[in-house]
């Protein structure tokens, strides 16, 4: 099953570690937690946290455990196709709270979810379009889906997580819409 995942950091910056994790299935089943850091995660950026809106002191009180988390996840998502939007940064802080937990970094994989938005529409159609004409239609479907300047990330793991969900279903429906717009009835 395809899983869409965020995470939320400490910072950007080298000694960064994650302090919020939130997925979603494609069936729509969401997870979300705010991580307690492990000892020795030290980095914080105020402007991060201006960003985000998770206080250290929130992760210290009502985070759970790095490690418990980290078993949530192997045990919730092994198995699964997961996708991120930065997966470059998303599979750093994933890979730390792997790493802390004593697991093994690359227990899970994430993959860049610009690319299952290409596939998934390259897969709606290809099947009725002639092959130049794919490529063509594939980029239309996803600058109509893509999501507007004015809308701003809310910077918090479900809600980002969610919304790579959204985009994903909207270019489905505007695969199968242009498909369907373009079949002759009878």
């Amino acid at each position: 099953m395809i899983v869409f995942l965020d995470l939320e950091a400490s910072s950007l910056g080298k000694h960064s570690y994650p302090i919020e994790v939130a997925w979603v299935f494609e069936d729509g089943r969401t997870t979300s937690y705010l991580i307690k850091p492990a000892a020795g995660w030290t980095d914080w950026d105020e402007s991060a946290q201006a960003i985000h809106g998770i206080e250290r002191e929130t992760l210290l009180a009502e985070g759970t455990s790095h490690g418990v988390v980290a078993q949530q996840m192997l045990v919730a998502l092994s198995g699964h196709a997961l996708y991120a939007s930065a997966p470059s940064w998303d599979g750093k802080w994933l890979s730390a709270l792997l790493r802390a937990a004593g697991l093994p970094r690359h227990a899970l994989r994430l993959q860049d979810s610009d690319d299952l938005l290409h596939e998934t529409a390259r897969e709606i159609l290809a099947p009725h379009r002639p092959g130049a004409a794919i490529e063509r239609e594939v980029a239309n479907i996803l600058a109509l889906t893509e999501v507007r300047d004015d809308h701003v990330p809310a910077h918090r793991a479900l809600p980002d997580a969610v919304a790579e969900r959204d985009r994903w279903l909207a270019v489905r429906a505007a695969a199968q819409a242009s498909l369907a717009s373009r079949i002759p009835h009878g």
